[in-house]
């Protein structure tokens, strides 16, 4: 099974590009925080490319814009070029099945705290409070 599923912030604004087959294909690159702080107390992060094809591509490629939080659900892939100097390069990327765009098109989501608090108890906003019966164990469906 080949399988990521990653949350993060885009690095960049994703470039759109055509493929050699007329295939649309869009990059861009995933900023995504480490869980746990470093010695020196600083949480690292690592930077992770990923690509998308045809409509997913043109997508991503018209909404996304730098510093949007997105989670992409793809597969793991490896390939291999000849740079231009002749050494051979190795790159690893997530092919992305599904991106989901996650915050405001602004780049920055609602927070927790932001969120509308819920309502007080016996705060019913003009209707009638629930009542409740008691129930014989007979009654009781389980």
């Amino acid at each position: 099974m080949n399988k990521a599923v990653l949350i993060g912030n885009l690095t960049r604004d994703p470039e759109l590009r055509t493929g050699s087959s007329g295939v649309p294909v869009c990059t861009f690159t995933l900023a995504i925080n480490r869980r746990f702080a470093n010695k020196q107390g600083v949480r690292e992060a690592d930077f992770i490319p990923i690509v998308a094809f045809r409509q997913k591509a043109e997508l991503c490629a018209r909404y996304l814009t730098k510093g949007r939080k997105v989670a992409v659900e793809g597969s793991i892939q490896t390939r291999t070029y000849d740079a231009q100097d002749g050494t051979k390069r190795y790159v690893t990327e997530i092919v992305a099945d599904e991106v989901e765009f996650l915050g405001s098109a602004g780049g920055g989501g609602a927070r927790m705290d932001d969120a509308v608090p819920p309502p007080e108890p016996g705060d019913y906003q003009g209707q009638s409070a629930p009542t409740f019966a008691d129930a014989d164990d007979d009654e009781l469906p389980f």
